[in-house]
């Protein structure tokens, strides 16, 4: 066995491993639609290699040559509609198809052509080239932000273009690729491609599988940090951010404030109306507080019917103003659910932090600047002076609705 036939039969045997492993992924989640192209794509790469092992079998190899061209270009289709799934770039279907008619026509035609003409093994390998370049143009054109995962993909997406482009005179100076097709697995042109194909193939599987594998523990994450109810984060999480970004606050120099807030009365609701009709109460406020809140803002539900908000570079003040234009808009509301008059209030504690505080310290104080919301009425904001004034500043009290 030449070592062209043994890479062949290694690529064989890679191929179906990474189909396995990509069919793997997409069974554990079944809305893994990328891993499924992919899986086709290594699926078509199986049975390239088959095609191409078995060549030498045909006393007329056009037929099979032709066919295993257009195996591999599908397999390169496949592969980037994978991408296309992945990058939420629509996929060029039209194009790409059209491409592999043409391109399969063309290799058919270019077969009466001598053997080591470079235009018949430009018509060969040329489209390899252009359909890669089609996987980096979707990668590239992505929204999605570029990782570094993703950027080596692109590496190796460019990489494997230049290659493609450049066999016909790799096999140019490496004496050909056989005299004939039965031939040319005896080649060292055949040994030097189906190498760096296993590479290749291996590479932008390995990285694939790694990008799945990144979202996917970013979605577990997601769903363990994330309150199912308000969809904001859960307690621990919101407490792991808010650390972040006092640290952050401390180390630029800006001011950071906390923003605590609880549903007036809100038992009374679940009692009076049902838990749907509560539940729908904390999604509402939960979903105007993250539209009010900035993108570098983070909010969370701590339990019940309690919630935070962290405001990195706002100082007490601008902290304030915040809860009180929440607290005024929420007011107004009307809730799916409850009667047209019944509208639901909440009350707030503002906190900032204070140079030697640490996160528990500052939500310890927004949380007695919320109590003393409480005990005054409701519906109201209440403020921390801080640390070394033990008293609770008086907040905004206009507006209030005097709710006890």
């Amino acid at each position: 066995m030449s070592g062209a036939n043994f890479i062949l039969l290694i690529n064989l045997s890679v191929a179906g491993l990474l189909a396995a492993s990509f069919m793997a992924v997409a069974f554990h989640d079944a809305g893994r639609a990328p891993a499924r192209w992919f899986a086709s794509s290594y699926v078509l790469g199986m049975a390239y290699s088959a095609i191409e092992f078995s060549i030498p079998a045909f006393t007329d190899a056009r037929l099979p040559v032709v066919t295993a061209f257009a195996v591999f270009l599908g397999a390169t289709i496949a592969f980037n509609a994978g991408l296309a799934r992945k990058y939420g770039v629509a996929p060029p279907w039209p194009a790409m198809l059209f491409f592999l008619l043409a391109a399969t026509i063309a290799v058919y035609l270019v077969q009466d052509l001598p053997r080591q003409s470079l235009a018949r093994m430009a018509a060969y390998q040329l489209p390899y080239a252009v359909m890669q370049f089609v996987g980096l143009a979707i990668v590239w054109s992505s929204r999605q932000r570029h990782g570094r995962l993703d950027r080596l993909l692109m590496a190796v997406l460019a990489a494997s273009v230049l290659l493609f482009a450049s066999k016909p005179f790799i096999a140019h100076a490496l004496g050909g690729w056989g005299a004939n097709p039965q031939a040319y697995l005896q080649s060292s042109y055949a040994l030097v491609s189906q190498s760096l194909g296993t590479v290749f193939a291996l590479a932008l599987a390995l990285l694939m599988l790694a990008i799945l594998v990144r979202e996917a523990l970013a979605e577990v994450t997601c769903r363990s940090e994330t309150d199912t109810l308000s969809g904001l984060l859960n307690r621990g999480a919101f407490t792991r951010q808010a650390e972040l970004a006092v640290l952050g606050a401390m180390r630029q120099g800006v001011p950071v404030a906390l923003v605590i807030a609880d549903l007036d009365h809100f038992k009374s609701i679940n009692d009076s109306f049902g838990h749907a009709s509560g539940d729908r109460v904390i999604e509402t406020f939960a979903g105007f507080l993250r539209e009010a809140a900035a993108g570098h803002h983070v909010a969370g539900r701590l339990g019940g019917e309690e919630f935070a908000i962290i405001l990195p570079g706002t100082n007490l003040a601008a902290a304030r103003l915040f809860a009180e234009g929440t607290r005024s808009a929420f007011g107004a509301l009307p809730i799916d659910g409850l009667p047209a008059d019944n509208r639901c209030t909440a009350s707030f504690g503002v906190a900032e932090l204070h140079p030697g505080e640490e996160i528990a310290d500052l939500m310890r104080r927004a949380d007695e600047a919320l109590y003393q919301a409480k005990n005054a009425g409701r519906d109201c904001v209440r403020i921390s002076a801080g640390p070394a004034d033990a008293r609770v500043s008086a907040g905004s009290e206009a507006n209030a609705s005097g709710r006890g």
